[in-house]
């Protein structure tokens, strides 16, 4: 199950503004090392695009638009700590629904609360998450809204690297997502724009084969 794209030229625009903010970084002679270890040509920081008016609204409007069309039932909005909070806020404000967020793990002190906002059980909720890597995070968050009686209809994202991985946790969780944009579309439009020459996208589509092996020592 691969997460489903909106239409191509929402895709290609938002791989463009993350790229033009610098909120998608790309080098591949010198890599980033992630918390796991993995050594990575791409680093991805949607929480740039918070300091973009253009941008943020931009990708407000289209998870908006996304989730009108595909969850008309919709009845709340959830975002995943920490970076899905602001995003989250900002689809709930634009679609005029509550708003709840949910931590990496419970609050350790007063209610020890996990889902911050009113918990009303049975209401249908969209996720809201920043980036998609494995999947591992915003499914936690899903399993908390599932454990508080929240019925998840799906999830939205602004950026997803299409790890296999990520697909087969979201088809065994039996969650519905959809991104924006992805990393074969960002490749694509970071070729076009002269942000990676022809030789670095050799070893940039080498790593999304095999991320965990990818120039390992």
């Amino acid at each position: 199950m691969n997460p489903e794209l909106s239409n191509t030229a929402v895709s290609r625009e938002v791989a463009a503004l993350l790229l033009d903010i610098q909120a998608i970084q790309l080098n591949p002679e010198s890599p980033f090392t992630w918390s796991s270890g993995w050594k990575s040509p791409i680093y991805c920081d949607n929480r740039l695009s918070l300091s973009y008016p253009n941008v943020r609204t931009f990708i407000k409007q289209a998870l908006a638009k996304e989730i009108q069309e595909k969850y008309p039932e919709v009845e709340a909005i959830a975002g995943v700590a920490t970076a899905g909070i602001p995003q989250g806020a900002l689809v709930a404000e634009e679609l005029g629904l509550p708003f709840i967020y949910v931590r990496s793990k419970p609050k350790g002190h007063g209610m020890q609360n996990m889902i911050e906002g009113k918990v009303t059980k049975g209401q249908k909720v969209v996720v809201i998450e920043d980036l998609v890597s494995t999947g591992g995070s915003s499914l936690k968050a899903v399993e908390a809204l599932r454990s508080a009686d929240f019925e998840v209809v799906g999830m939205g994202a602004i950026f997803t690297y299409g790890f296999s991985l990520a697909d087969d946790n979201f088809k065994q969780a039996q969650i519905p997502l959809f991104t924006l944009s992805n990393y074969s579309i960002m490749l694509e439009v970071a070729l076009e724009k002269e942000y990676i020459s022809r030789e670095a996208l050799e070893s940039l589509e080498e790593w999304r084969k095999n991320p965990s092996e990818w120039r390992r020592d």
